[in-house]
């Protein structure tokens, strides 16, 4: 070890946020660090940037590296840890790192997406495995989570142990996959624990989870008690919720429809793994309308309110196999990520007015966070003993109540970290030592726009004020070539007093240009520049709004 090495910490994403997580580990002098990226997801779009599907971390600072990045490990696969892995690892190209059920979905996600790179560099490490990775060693812990094959990672260097503990719980009865390996996490904290890197998603709610198989017991009465159809809703990566719904309609001799692609990739993906072993083969939606009412158990994708996701497509009435009638249940067996209230409402709200009864968690144990509350924070502190407490996988909030729980266990080191933050873990006092470029790019389409760009403000304001266009030809010596050409988008037909908007634009156009000399209208720019503010102006002054103006020029 040369005297100048350092451990560093550096989040680009997940914390001071929910979802896009992406973390760095450094090692080495300050300028020739070697980094391991533990993650790379992605996170919803929400009213702040219309029209885009999702938000992928920017990775500006990673592509300046891109020569010193040892791999790339995902702890699981959960979207917002490793949903912008297929847009970005093409900028970085460096060896991935998982274990089997993250890798099987990641390739069924590459397998089935256009435009997905050919083919992914992935090494597969045994659940429990160690792996070298550059100046890193990295072992995947077992940890229980919302999705199989979660892991915590203790990442070992020359300068001190780390572990990041991802997406967890303390659950022992999780239905699907294993649960966390409470024996390797106290062996962990006798060899010394520099550091933990620790979600702090619930670490504003007291107490324990219930467990997934509590949730499995909830859902089995339910449908035992419901007289017509029954339909989840519930996020397609929770093989556990799947398998409890599945074993419910089962025991109520029911049979399980399963309704949207990402359901059935997990399905096909958990089935190949034997997660799904004893679970009789799921019906298509083809088969819904010939079942009995009081025989069927349906599940859809669509717990977030997504555009075109089943339960969506159904509460508009726009799905060509599936309806609800009066008297059917569906049960949100999910929560509501941050953000997608509104879409969500609108889908409960739709199907409460058609007469479909809907049960959330707010009424019945339904659903179970997959990340851990206080007591489960706690005990993750008294087994591991870091000297170093770095809360992460939150919002400011989470954040500093999880710092506050951290301190009032006795942690010697706490320390506030947000996205872009360089942490040096050791040697010496954890602190700030740096900070890194960071941001977001909106995966827009096929395209990726950086967040500076002028297309989402310029989109925003639309959205707000619309916008007017106004065409008008000259000739070189400034006179008119034909009449003024005038549309509105997204502005009122009509302002106050009744006036028409369009005649009032193309009455303001025609009287500018009948007041300008020549000489002026010879100018494009500023003929330009003129007619914007006249217009701007008048609709103004019958609106009270300001819309976008785009004038053209045309020289004939």
């Amino acid at each position: 070890m040369a005297p100048t090495d350092e451990l560093v910490f550096a989040p680009l994403g997940g914390v001071g946020e929910i979802g896009m997580n992406l973390g760095l580990y450094g090692f080495g002098p300050r300028k020739a660090r070697t980094w391991l990226i533990v993650d790379l997801g992605m996170s919803f779009a929400g009213e702040e940037a219309p029209g885009v599907d999702l938000v992928l971390p920017d990775i500006r600072f990673l592509e300046g590296e891109k020569k010193h990045i040892a791999g790339l490990v995902l702890t699981h696969a959960h979207e917002d840890h490793i949903g912008a892995v297929l847009d970005l690892w093409p900028r970085l190209k460096c060896p991935i790192y998982t274990t089997r059920f993250t890798a099987g979905l990641l390739e069924a996600k590459r397998a089935g997406e256009p435009g997905a790179p050919s083919q992914l560099p992935v090494t597969v490490v045994r659940s429990g495995g160690t792996v070298d990775i550059g100046p890193f060693g990295v072992e995947f812990i077992p940890v229980a989570h919302s999705i199989p094959d979660s892991h915590a990672l203790a990442i070992r260097t020359k300068v001190g142990l780390v572990v990041h503990t991802g997406d967890w719980k303390l659950d022992p009865t999780p239905v699907v996959g294993l649960p966390t390996d409470i024996a390797r996490l106290k062996a962990l904290g006798d060899e010394g624990v520099r550091a933990i890197i620790c979600d702090s998603t619930n670490a504003v709610r007291d107490g324990v989870s219930p467990s997934e198989a509590d949730v499995g017991a909830s859902l089995r009465e339910i449908v035992g008690k419901a007289k017509h159809r029954v339909a989840f809703t519930t996020f397609s990566s929770n093989v556990a919720r799947i398998r409890g719904i599945a074993e419910s309609a089962y025991a109520n001799g029911r049979e399980v429809v399963v309704v949207g692609r990402a359901l059935e990739r997990v399905i096909g993906v958990a089935r190949e793994q034997g997660l799904l072993d004893g679970v009789p083969a799921f019906r298509t939606a083809e088969a819904y309308g010939y079942l009995p009412r009081e025989k069927v158990v349906a599940i859809l994708t669509g717990s977030q309110g997504e555009q075109r996701a089943a339960l969506r497509r159904i509460a508009d009435d726009d799905h060509p196999e599936i309806a609800l009638s009066p008297g059917d249940l569906v049960v949100f067996s999910s929560r509501t990520i941050p953000g997608n209230e509104k879409v969500v409402n609108h889908i409960v709200n739709a199907l409460t007015k058609r007469g479909v009864e809907v049960l959330t968690d707010r009424k019945a144990l339904v659903h179970v966070s997959g990340h851990p509350r206080r007591g489960e924070l706690a005990e993750m502190y008294r087994m591991v003993r870091p000297q170093v407490s770095i809360p992460v996988h939150g919002e400011a909030l989470h954040l500093h109540e999880h710092a506050q729980l951290a301190r009032s266990l006795g942690v010697p080191e706490v320390v506030n970290c947000y996205d872009g933050n360089v942490i040096r873990l050791a040697p010496g006092p954890a602190e700030r030592v740096d900070d890194v470029p960071f941001g977001r790019l909106y995966k827009d389409g096929r395209l990726l726009i950086p967040e500076g760009g002028r297309s989402i403000p310029e989109r925003r304001k639309l959205s707000f004020v619309g916008a007017v266009s106004v065409a008008v030809a000259v000739d070189r010596q400034g006179g008119l070539a034909g009449d003024p050409s005038v549309e509105i988008t997204g502005v009122p037909e009509r302002g106050e007093g009744g006036i028409d908007m369009l005649d009032h634009v193309l009455d303001t156009v025609v009287a500018t240009l009948d007041n300008l000399p020549k000489a002026r209208r010879r100018d494009p720019d500023a003929l330009a520049e003129t007619l914007e503010r006249a217009v701007r102006s008048a609709v103004n002054a019958v609106w009270g709004k300001k819309p976008v103006c785009h004038v053209h020029i045309l020289e004939v």
